[in-house]
Parts: structure tokens; sequence; C-alpha cells
């Protein structure tokens, strides 16, 4: 056992170094990708929600695609589709090679992905607030994008948050797919330590621990962003019905 303990030691001897740059890699790749992923769900969800057909249709067509298409495939279609396009265009100007950068391509694939499956939860939470809410925001004279931004998107994040974070855990474990590009994430690099010392069992046992760490961290904070979401449900609940408060005052 001591031997197996020592080769996840630092240094030239031991794979720790190696396994610890690919987790670090396997989070910036995930915390990258969640932007691009929330942002672009969002506006996916609100395209389908557009009077414009044509909008409407793109939104339909991106969901029906990205939910279609297995999540490995659309990375090789992203990584070496991308490579293609990127070399034509260069060529067009400059007669030179240009490489996709795997982490790039990697977000993006992953981030089409999320965007999808986050376009739907999106679209769930704006069916769950009432169109009351849009006419009384039209009713104190807000236009359309300061409802959205002042009255929608603050209950819309109460009601999407518990679809996102099961997303989030899913696209956490998704990064692993990221190896088959050579990008030398937390799956990579245990695959390579594997090779090299012939103990599988050892080594992805350690990779299915440092996953359940992550899965736990981030369950901890989805939790705390929950009850942050939440303080303003907690706070009218504390009031008792039928007695009332003060205008000013904290209830």
């Amino acid at each position: 056992m001591a031997d197996l303990i020592a080769l996840l030691a630092p240094g030239p001897t031991g794979w720790g170094d190696e396994i610890a740059a690919g987790t670090w890699l396997t989070i910036r790749l995930a915390l990258s990708t969640l932007p691009v992923g929330l942002a672009l769900g969002l506006l996916i969800a609100l395209a389908k929600r557009s009077r414009n057909p044509f909008l409407r249709g793109f939104g339909e067509t991106f969901t029906t695609v990205f939910r279609g298409l297995p999540e490995l495939l659309t990375l090789f279609i992203v990584y070496y589709g991308g490579q293609m396009l990127l070399q034509w265009a260069v060529r067009l100007v400059y007669d030179t090679y240009v490489e996709v950068n795997g982490f790039v391509a990697g977000m993006i694939a992953l981030g089409l992905v999320f965007a999808a499956y986050a376009s739907e939860v999106f679209a769930a939470a704006f069916n769950g607030i009432p169109k009351g809410q849009w006419e009384g925001a039209s009713a104190l004279g807000l236009h359309r994008m300061q409802t959205l931004l002042l009255v929608i998107l603050p209950q819309l994040v109460r009601l999407a948050l518990p679809g996102l974070a099961n997303l989030w855990l899913i696209l956490l474990k998704d990064t692993s797919l990221v190896s088959v590009i050579a990008l030398n994430d937390l799956l990579r690099a245990t695959s390579v330590a594997v090779g090299n010392t012939k103990e599988p069992f050892f080594f992805y046992f350690v990779a299915c621990m440092i996953y359940l760490v992550m899965s736990i961290v981030s369950s901890f904070g989805i939790t705390a962003i929950e009850r942050w979401a939440e303080r303003g449900e907690r706070q009218r609940g504390a009031v008792p019905r039928g007695e009332p408060v003060a205008i000013g005052t904290n209830p």
C-alpha cells in the first residue's frame, strides 16, 4: 500500500504533479464553459419565445441538434471542423498553418451542449412566471428590456437554479471527454499514469475520488446559492398572514 501511495508523490518519481495539473485544467475548463453555456442558453430560450418565426425556428433547431448529437461527436465536429474553417479563413490572407487550441475547442463544444439543455431549463422557468409580472411592469412604465432585467430575471434564476445545478454537475463530468483531443485533463493524466505504472485500479480509483470531491464541493456551493436566491421568499414567509408591515421597516 505504501508503494501505491508513493506513486502519488510529487516530483520525478510520482504522478501527483500530473494528476494535480489535470485536475486544475478540468476545473478551469468547467468554470470557463459555464458562463458561455448560461449566456447562450438564455439567448436560445429567448429566441424560442420570440414572435419572429425565424428566431423560433433557429432556437428549436439548435436544441434539437445539440441535444440529439452525442457530446463526443460534437467535440470532434467543433475541434476538427473548426480546424478546417480556421485554416481556410487564414489562407485567404496568409499561406500558413494554424491549429485550433484544444482548450477553446472543448469549451465551445461543451458550451453548445450545455446551452441546448440550459435553454430548456430556462424555457420551463419562463413558463413558471405569471404573465401578470410582464403586465404589471408595463403598467409601471418599464420597457421590455427593463422588465426582463429587473423583474423577470431575478425570478428566472430562482426557478431555473435546480435544473442548472444538475447541468453543472453533468458538465463537470463531461469535461473528461476532452482527453480524446490530447488535452491533459484529469482523465488523460490518469490514463498516462496507468500506462506507465500498470496500476489501473489504483489510479482510476483516485480519479473517481477527485471527481466525487469536486461534485460534493459543488453541491455545497449550489446549496449556498439556492439559499441566497430564496432569501426573499423566506423573508415573506416570516411575516404572519394578515399582520401589517410598516413601510421602511424590516419585518
